[in-house]
């Protein structure tokens, strides 16, 4: 008789947080091996999420576990929970995104700022702070802040605490400062690139508060550290490795898997040069550095990596949502007269005269007609960078915009 196999399995139930599992058979489905994981790592693991495991045949990338028989004897396996999981132990740190590495922050500043649940600690030190501030008023010190809060941002976060916990009011100033130099030293790159400004040592350095170098309201992974593992030099090699495959194969299918790889690895080298850099980089000196980023696939990916935000989607999206009132606004001007009433006139004309008006003809309409709508001039409206063609005047003046 056969002995039973055994698996020793490493599950990632968050992104930093990997348990052991020992299995001495193979589960009859992954729905009972899912209920074997819950029983055992209670209370880290309820809700519902799916299982990927590291698929020796596609070099180690996440595969969905749909076939117990996938399961390896040896192996890795990561929890991933669905979109909008609200679990107390479910985070946004277990989403797999399709073109973004292992990332600082996952989102920007909430709309609605909700307190979090703490860990029993802090949830305890809290109450005893309640207690204490509800018989005498005194508050309670503590040391945790944003590096760069808005004014607004502290606000909506002070209401939000202090409404849940009185004894976090503060009689005065923040301590936001100290936070950011304790982050600094720590070596996160989004705070520590503001470090080395003017101060008694060094009186010719720029100003602590001039030109501040953080994130705009939708970068959210501006800068982030270098990967684990992974040096300047490691990452140039890689930088060089992605730009040969782009041009090797001009003329052959490009491996996109490949490249996308390359680039998603090389991602912190890459901001970091543009962000760091004391003069914004022009356009011509990054896409020869990086000609993976003159591919569509890698423009929308790039943008996910800096926004977390699938811009082709996201663009589609809100042009589809505004399309019936922008058309209903093109008819309604071409009935009258004039020169952008005869153009509007005609495009709409084209467009009636179509069999099957689809998504896709409406978008085009849409696009077409709003530059003239707002008495644009189309050419200038929509700016396209013909490289590998025909340079043009226009091509020229992209390559020597600034990157910042």
């Amino acid at each position: 008789m056969a002995a039973a196999q055994k698996h020793v399995l490493r599950v990632y139930v968050a992104r930093d947080t990997a348990l052991k599992l020992t299995l001495l058979e193979r589960p009859k489905s992954v729905e009972e091996l899912k209920e074997i994981m819950q029983e055992r790592f209670k209370p880290r693991l309820d809700g519902d999420f799916s299982l990927h495991y590291e698929d020796p045949d596609f070099d180690g990338d996440l595969c969905l576990l749909v076939d117990i028989q996938e399961l390896p004897e040896k192996g890795t396996l990561r929890v991933i929970r669905p979109e909008g999981e609200t679990s107390s132990t479910a985070s946004s740190d277990t989403d797999i995104l399709p073109h973004a590495p292992a990332l600082l922050r996952q989102k920007s500043w909430p709309d609605h700022f909700v307190v979090p649940g703490f860990d029993y600690e802090i949830e305890h030190t809290l109450e005893e702070g309640n207690r204490v501030y509800e018989e005498s008023g005194k508050l309670l010190k503590l040391k945790s802040f944003k590096p760069y809060p808005h004014e607004k941002e502290l606000a909506m976060a002070a209401q939000a605490l202090i409404t849940a916990h009185p004894c976090l009011r503060m009689t005065a100033g923040y301590k936001v400062a100290s936070y950011r130099n304790n982050l600094a030293k720590a070596g996160v790159a989004e705070v520590a690139i503001n470090t080395g400004r003017r101060s008694r040592n060094n009186p010719n350095n720029d100003h602590p508060h001039q030109n501040i170098k953080k994130a705009r309201k939708a970068e959210v992974n501006y800068i982030i550290n270098l990967p684990k593992d992974q040096t300047p030099a490691t990452l140039e090699t890689m930088r060089e490795e992605s730009r040969m495959s782009v041009h090797e194969v001009e003329k052959t299918e490009r491996n996109q898997l490949v490249i996308g790889k390359l680039m998603n690895t090389t991602y912190a080298l890459r901001r970091q040069e543009i962000v760091r850099s004391l003069v914004a980089p022009r356009v011509r000196d990054i896409v020869d550095r990086w000609p993976a980023l003159l591919m569509e696939s890698q423009v929308f990916a790039e943008f996910h990596r800096i926004n977390n935000v699938n811009l082709r989607n996201q663009f589609y999206k809100e042009l589809d949502r505004h399309a019936p009132k922008l058309i209903t606004l093109f008819r309604d001007k071409a009935t009258k007269t004039g020169k952008i009433a005869e153009e509007l006139a005609k495009l709409m004309r084209i467009y009636d005269l179509q069999e099957q008006r689809d998504v896709n003809m409406r978008r085009a309409l849409v696009l077409r007609a709003l530059p003239v709508y707002l008495r644009e001039d189309a050419f200038k409206f929509f700016r396209t960078c013909n490289r590998g063609l025909e340079i043009t005047q226009e091509t020229k003046q992209l390559e020597e915009m600034k990157v910042s």
